[in-house]
Order: structure tokens, then C-alpha cells, then sequence
């Protein structure tokens, strides 16, 4: 076995660092994808009526919307940045693809978003209405697009595509735009991530809301701000249900490991059942003949129809993947890990054959490297287990996500059905309910993150599948270099957290400014 020399230290802290930066990063984010569509529907409102309480109510989320737009951008910033530090081994060797979908965002989307959210910010009054709100949805349109860039360079990291491995300058090269950008990883992953963010928004604006009608307080800000919220986050749910089974099916045929770890799923089988509530049995180790749970409800051949549309189909289980199952054509760990010796062999011989000019030894050991080149990865791999992704951390993360899934859709329906009959402040049972739309806050936070755990998580130990593992794309720098600034940004990222939440506080305590009335050109005047 092609072993290296790896610092563990440095690969742990590394991961640790983006991991924070990624987490601290992504609580911006979703609110704000989502909340911009709110309030430019909203605004919406307000140039088709005229009414200038939309315009009020409008401004009001407006200005919660950039104090998280601030640190989401700082935040996203240093990530970028990380490839650089932390990651250059990664980023030379996918740069030329990974990069793409990165300078794309940079040059369209986000100079796109920038650029119209100042008119949405200092406009007001100085543009026309319609201006205004043109300004506002292509403010939200870019912010969106910014997302779309992103997630196809994740998406590739998903299912490399599209590309050709260079033996002589030993890197990937995009040679199928198309390939990448259309890829359906990258399609469902954006579609699910996008449609998430805008269902925590609306459990945000609804929890705001239910805190102003609990203080009695803006209670027909609050009412009309729950409709909007409440129709917009019940079908943005509807489709990260359909996009999410979406998602879960590229899971199951290009990422089976992580379909096994959500599932907790060992022993593969066939008509294999979709465990709703489980407990797993901790100390489970692989052939070890332990059950994986200790309790669960499970619905019977389930989890084969949603994997692969057939009630009877067969789901590999960790056992599976890692020893091999000649039936269903899967290959033993051990085996892709020799291969991918082989690879790394015939790359090195080919480039001391080339530098030689033996051409002859060059050429065939570059047909050996590219017949080998989908196990390249798995050389770097020093042991079976190291292939197995944390199960608890991606099976429990997994479930939680889906369970409060559904929670949200409940809270929806009730929030809109109340709201819209004119029920909310007279049922007997208004004040558990309020006290539950402001706790949804931090639980669709969660629900946010625990997303995003199963995502990168579940695919260790992979920074690209199968191609490269984590361990070969970090940078060669010292390790105590990487825990000083993972321990200087924990504590800036928490300071400012801990500062967002404070002035976010005490906007939503002022509540909205007073009320406004238009004069005969449509300006606003106290």
C-alpha cells in the first residue's frame, strides 16, 4: 500500500477550521436567500396598494436582513480564503474546475447582489417605486445566483465530472462546462439548499411575529407578515420534500456510504426498510454481527423504493462497501485500495519515464494510470475503516433534519390557517403557540446545520469522492499554525455572533418605525 506520510494534527485542525468557518458561515446564509424573497413581495404589496404599512412593515425586515447579510459575507470571505491556507494541494489539484463555478459567482452574482442592494438600501425616496422594487427582487435574484455558483462547486466535489486528469502537470481540467453546471447533484443540491433557506426564513419571520402578537404588540404587522411567511415557507417545504427524496436518490447510486450512514444501515438488503425513530447501538463495530440499533421504527422496504424506485431493490450496507459483494457487482475495499496504488505507482513511473524520454515505458504506464485513475483516491487510504464517515454524528443529524421537517409544515398550516380566519388572538391555546413559533428559531437553525453535517460529513473521507481524501489535500504547513487561528476565529466568530444577536435584539424590541403617511407623488413623510 501506497502509503504517505500524514500529519493527522494538521489534517484534523484543518478540518476543524473550515468546518467552524463553514457552520458559523451558513447561519447567515439561509435567512438570508430566503427573507429577501419575503420582503420583495412585500414591497410588492406595497406598490400595488399603495398602503403605506407594507412600506413600514417592509423596511422592518429590510433592516434584520442586513445585519445577518454583513457577517454572512465576512464569513463567506474567509472560507474562500481557506482554500488557499489550508487547502492548496486540493486547490491545485481541482483548481481549474473548482474555481470556475467560484469566479462566475464573484463576476455576476455577487457584483449583481451588491450593487442593487445599495438602491434597495439607501434608495428609498430617491428612486421610483418600481425602480425600488426591481431593485429589491434583483437583489434576491443575485444573492440566489451567488448560491447557484457555490453549490455547482460543491456539487462537483459530490460527483467530479466533466473533467480529464493532466498526468503531466498531475491536475483535473474542466473539458465539459455543460457537464459540471448541469450536473444532477449539483442541480438537486442547489434546488434543496436554496428552497431550505427559504423555509427557515419564513419560520424565522414567523417566530419574530409570534413574539410582537405575544407582547401585543404590531399585531397586524405581525398577522400580515405571518400569511406572507406562512403561504411562502409551506411550498418552498413541498419542494425540499420533492427535491430532497431527489437528493437522496444521487446519494444512493454515486455516494452509497452516506445513504448507509444516515440510515445506520450495516448489512445491505434487499427491500430494505426506512428506519423513522432508531437508537443506534453505540457499540457497533463492522462484522462484528451486533445489530446497528437498539431501537426502532421502521417502515418496511421503504428506504429501497425511495433509494431506487423499486420496493425490492438492493441497498448496500457499510459491510457491504467495505468487504465487497460479488452479487451486486461491489467491489472490496481492499481491492480499490490496490488499484489505486497501482494508479499512484504509474503516475509517479510515467513521470520519471517522460522526464527520461522513455516514451515507451511512458505510454504504458499511462494506460495503466488512466485504468486506473476512478480508484486514485483509495491509494491514499491507509485503513478499510478510515472510508467509514462518523455514523452517529450524519444518522442522528439526518433524522432530526427530516423530523422537524415535518414539524414545520404543521406550524405552517396552523400559523396560516389561524392567521388568515382571524382566529390567532382569540383561540384559548394562543400563548403555547406563540412560545412554539419563536422557539422554531433556533430549532430550523439547527435543522439547517444538522442539513449541511449530513452533507459533508457523510462523504468523508473524501474532499473530492473518490479522487482525492482528505488527508492528500491539505497544506504542508504546521499544524500548531492551523490551531492558533482555528481557536483566533472561534472566538471573532462567536464575538460576532454574539454582537449580531444583540443589535438583531434590539431591533425587533424597537419593532418597526411609526407609522408613515404618502403624499400625492408616492414619497413618504412622517
Amino acid at each position: 500500500m501506497t502509503l504517505l506520510s500524514i500529519d493527522w494534527a494538521l489534517v484534523n485542525w484543518s478540518r476543524a477550521q473550515f468546518a467552524l468557518t463553514a457552520m458559523y458561515h451558513w447561519i447567515f446564509v439561509p435567512i438570508t436567500l430566503g427573507i429577501l424573497f419575503i420582503i420583495a413581495f412585500m414591497e410588492t404589496r406595497y406598490v400595488r396598494t399603495g398602503d403605506p404599512e407594507w412600506k413600514r412593515i417592509t423596511k422592518f425586515w429590510m433592516k434584520l436582513f442586513g445585519i445577518n447579510f454583513a457577517l454572512g459575507v465576512a464569513t463567506g470571505l474567509i472560507l474562500e480564503f481557506e482554500f488557499g491556507t489550508n487547502w492548496s494541494t486540493y486547490s491545485w489539484f481541482v483548481g481549474d474546475i473548482f474555481g470556475a463555478p467560484l469566479a462566475i459567482e464573484g463576476i455576476m452574482a455577487f457584483f449583481m447582489e451588491s450593487t442593487f442592494i445599495a438602491v434597495m438600501f439607501f434608495g428609498w425616496n430617491k428612486v421610483s417605486k418600481k425602480f425600488h422594487l426591481t431593485a429589491t427582487w434583483l437583489t434576491a435574484l443575485g444573492a440566489n445566483l451567488s448560491a447557484l455558483w457555490i453549490l455547482v462547486a460543491n456539487g462537483w466535489m459530490q460527483f467530479p465530472v466533466g473533467m480529464e486528469f493532466n498526468p503531466d502537470t498531475a491536475r483535473n481540467e474542466m473539458v465539459n462546462f455543460w457537464d459540471v453546471f448541469l450536473s444532477p447533484v449539483a442541480i438537486n443540491k442547489f434546488l434543496h439548499t436554496i428552497t431550505s433557506g427559504y423555509v427557515l426564513a419564513s419560520i424565522f419571520v414567523i417566530g419574530v411575529s409570534s413574539w410582537f402578537l405575544l407582547k401585543k404588540r404590531e399585531q397586524m404587522m405581525a398577522k400580515k407578515s405571518i400569511i406572507i411567511a406562512s403561504v411562502f415557507g409551506f411550498i418552498s417545504l413541498l419542494a425540499v420534500i420533492f427535491t430532497g427524496h431527489g437528493s437522496a436518490q444521487e446519494v444512493a447510486e454515486k455516494q452509497p456510504m452516506k445513504l448507509a450512514a444516515m440510515e445506520g444501515l450495516y448489512q445491505g438488503s434487499t427491500g430494505a426498510d426506512l428506519i423513522g425513530i432508531g437508537i443506534l447501538n453505540h457499540k457497533k463495530e463492522i462484522n462484528d454481527g451486533e445489530e446497528s440499533t437498539t431501537f426502532k421504527i421502521s417502515f418496511p422496504k421503504i428506504l429501497s423504493w425511495l433509494s431506487f424506485g423499486d420496493t425490492d431493490a438492493f441497498v448496500p450496507g457499510i459491510e457491504d462497501l467495505i468487504n465487497g459483494n460479488e452479487k451486486y457487482g461491489i467491489m472490496p475495499a481492499q481491492e480499490r485500495m490496490a488499484r489505486g496504488d497501482t494508479a499512484i505507482l504509474a503516475l509517479k513511473t510515467y513521470k520519471e519515464a517522460q522526464k527520461s524520454g522513455d516514451k515507451t515505458t511512458a505510454a504504458a504506464n499511462l494506460d495503466v494510470f488512466r485504468a486506473h485513475y476512478d480508484h486514485f483516491g483509495y491509494g491514499y487510504i491507509e485503513k478499510e475503516k478510515d472510508l467509514i464517515p462518523h455514523v452517529p454524528l450524519v444518522f442522528y443529524s439526518f433524522h432530526y433534519m427530516v423530523a422537524t421537517g415535518f414539524l414545520y409544515l404543521l406550524l405552517f398550516l396552523v400559523f396560516l390557517w389561524l392567521t388568515y380566519t382571524n382566529k390567532i388572538e382569540t383561540i384559548k391555546w394562543r400563548k403555547p403557540l406563540f412560545i412554539l413559533g419563536i422557539a422554531a428559531i433556533p430549532m430550523v437553525f439547527i435543522t439547517s446545520e444538522a442539513g449541511w453535517i449530513v452533507v459533508e460529513v457523510g462523504r468523508q473521507p473524501w474532499v473530492v469522492q473518490d479522487l482525492m481524501p482528505v488527508s492528500a489535500g491539505v497544506t504542508n504547513i504546521s499544524a500548531n499554525s492551523v490551531q492558533i487561528t482555528f481557536w483566533i476565529f472561534a472566538v471573532i466568530f462567536t464575538a460576532l455572533l454574539i454582537a449580531e444577536l444583540n443589535i438583531m435584539f434590539r431591533a425587533i424590541k424597537k419593532g418597526p418605525a411609526k407609522s408613515q403617511v404618502e403624499s400625492k407623488n408616492g414619497e413618504a413623510k412622517s
